[in-house]
């Protein structure tokens, strides 16, 4: 290949990410217009806005009870994140160190549910968390979301990359198990565990069909369960949906600017500094 040929390939493939990266940021930039638009200018051609309001982030705010629809979300949100980081770690390390009986069989039970999804299971798990007294409880939208096989793999695979030494030398001094996972594995696993942590934020941040399943209470209603029905309440003033989904986004777009770089070393990192 000519220098010629390889300049006009990569210009190429410079071209087609252009139009990839236009494709994906787009959406979010025409949301964030339309959400500054009066109800006139909505459907108008007109990238900026003739008549450029605040009007319906304050509407938003004051004349819909959003914020309590916002804390409800990073309430289970940020409940479900902590204590899935928390025994997702535990069951990992155990099925990545410990001997025990059907450890395999444990593992593959768990990693076969990759194959099922929620709408498959979502029946008999509405009539599982009606019969222990969770509907319309938070209990009911988070309980069932902390269990997730895709944590559970993910820090059993990135534990049996953690050097056996560092285990054996604590148990020379005289570790045991809990020490040796609280002291020792947990501080390596700070990367991976903020990856998941945003993984596991965002995913319970955007849910709607369990949270639309299990909460009939206005007062637990989450976010996207609030926008969807926000729509068709107001004959779809999506100026106003427009506004509130602008809202909803701006902590995961900050959550991703803060720590892309734990995403990064994530992907990267061997357990060792």
């Amino acid at each position: 290949m000519t220098k010629a040929q390889a300049q006009l390939v990569r210009m190429i493939w410079m071209l087609v990410s252009a139009l990839l990266a236009l494709m994906t940021v787009f959406p979010l930039v025409w949301m964030l217009v339309i959400s500054f638009k009066p109800a006139t200018e909505v459907f108008a051609p007109n990238i900026l806005p003739e008549q450029p309001t605040t009007g319906n982030f304050l509407y938003v705010l004051t004349e819909v009870p959003f914020l309590r629809y916002l804390f409800n979300s990073f309430f289970v949100s940020a409940t479900v994140t902590i204590v899935a980081l928390f025994f997702h770690s535990m069951a990992g390390y155990a099925l990545a160190r410990l001997r025990f009986p059907g450890r395999d069989a444990i593992f593959l039970a768990m990693f076969s549910t990759f194959l099922v999804s929620l709408p498959v299971i979502i029946v008999p798990l509405f009539i599982l968390v009606r019969a222990l007294g969770m509907i319309n409880s938070y209990a009911g939208l988070i309980v069932p979301s902390i269990f997730n096989a895709f944590g559970i793999f993910l820090l059993r695979q990135y534990y049996l990359s953690l050097p056996r030494e560092l285990e054996e030398a604590a148990v020379v001094d005289g570790a045991g198990r809990w020490r040796i996972y609280w002291s020792i594995v947990l501080p390596l696993s700070r990367p991976i565990l903020a990856a998941l942590a945003i993984l596991f934020f965002l995913a319970n941040w955007n849910a709607f069909l369990w949270p639309l399943t299990v909460a009939s209470d206005l007062d637990l209603w989450v976010v996207q369960v609030a926008i969807a029905n926000f729509k068709s309440q107001y004959a779809g003033s999506w100026n106003y949906v427009m506004a509130a989904s602008t809202i909803v986004a701006l902590p995961t777009l900050l959550l991703f600017v803060i720590f892309q770089r734990q995403i990064t070393e994530s992907i990267k990192t061997s357990g060792l500094k």
